[in-house]
């Protein structure tokens, strides 16, 4: 069913002006002069065919018509603010969305929403997995999302980047069949250009790469930023130096996202 067109700022100011039975104090409610309130209630008259206050001495009265229809106006607009408080509730809630690699949340990701848990308490996440290329906003409810790659160039798209990344050759320490140049290697989607001259295993990830290095299965070339942590706790060591990488991991979400608080707090964290 077609829905008649309604004209609600005329209909906020009549109900404004009701309530104060006096287009000054209305003004002054709504922050406007009192001729603009006259001129909207003139145009609200003339477009119902329907006279709504008469206009006495030094006050104003409403006509029976107005009088019949103010109190169902009135639960309308309390019904329209209720909408917009949910919406705004929706948009606040203490649930954070996230989408990224499976390898960045074991790796890296998780550690960190756990310490950012710890300072919010209230705060809840959900995580999915997201393994290539920019997030399509529009088929996912989705408050932030996290790939490797460029600067997102998706219209209305923005992203905020975790710094420069180095590709690392990593082993464990004295294990396995040598953790020379020799060793096997171990390949995953994110080093698609390996220099090890004989593969070992392949593996669906870079955090699974990690893992069969510390095992003993060989070398792996990873990024950095996700083997940081093993490398941290004695797991893996770096055989190189390592070199920078083409791409980037960056944090990525619509216009709308960024300006909710809880995304700019989050990013503001991982960054920092």
């Amino acid at each position: 069913m077609k829905r008649t067109h309604l004209p609600l700022n005329a209909l906020r100011v009549f109900e404004v002006a009701a309530r104060h039975l006096s287009f000054t104090r209305a003004a002054d409610e709504l922050a406007v002069t009192p001729a603009a309130v006259g001129q909207q209630i003139r145009a609200l008259e003339e477009m119902l065919g329907v006279v709504l206050f008469r206009r006495l001495t030094r006050n104003l009265e409403l006509t029976h018509e107005a009088q019949q229809a103010l109190p169902a106006l009135q639960q309308a607009f309390l019904a329209f603010e209720e909408a917009v408080r949910q919406m705004q509730a929706g948009q606040s809630s203490r649930v954070l969305s996230i989408a990224a690699p499976r390898a960045l949340v074991a790796k890296w990701l998780a550690a960190r929403l756990a310490d950012y848990g710890r300072l919010n308490p209230d705060l809840r996440f959900s995580i999915a997995a997201h393994e290539a290329g920019e997030m399509d906003f529009t088929q996912a409810n989705i408050d932030l999302a996290i790939h490797f790659g460029g600067e997102p160039q998706a219209e209305g798209i923005h992203g905020r980047t975790l710094g420069v990344e180095r590709l690392l050759t990593v082993a464990a320490p004295g294990q396995g069949p040598g953790t020379g140049t020799d060793a096997p290697c171990i390949a995953h989607p994110l080093d698609l250009e390996t220099s090890c001259v004989q593969s070992a295993l392949t593996v669906a990830d870079a955090g699974l790469a990690i893992d069969a290095a510390a095992a003993g299965l060989g070398k792996t070339r990873v990024p950095a930023l996700l083997a940081a942590a093993d490398l941290a706790a004695g797991r893996i060591i770096a055989l190189e130096e390592g070199e920078a990488m083409a791409g980037a991991w960056w944090l990525t979400a619509p216009t709308p996202q960024w300006r909710q608080a809880k995304v700019r707090a989050l990013v503001a964290f991982l960054i920092g």
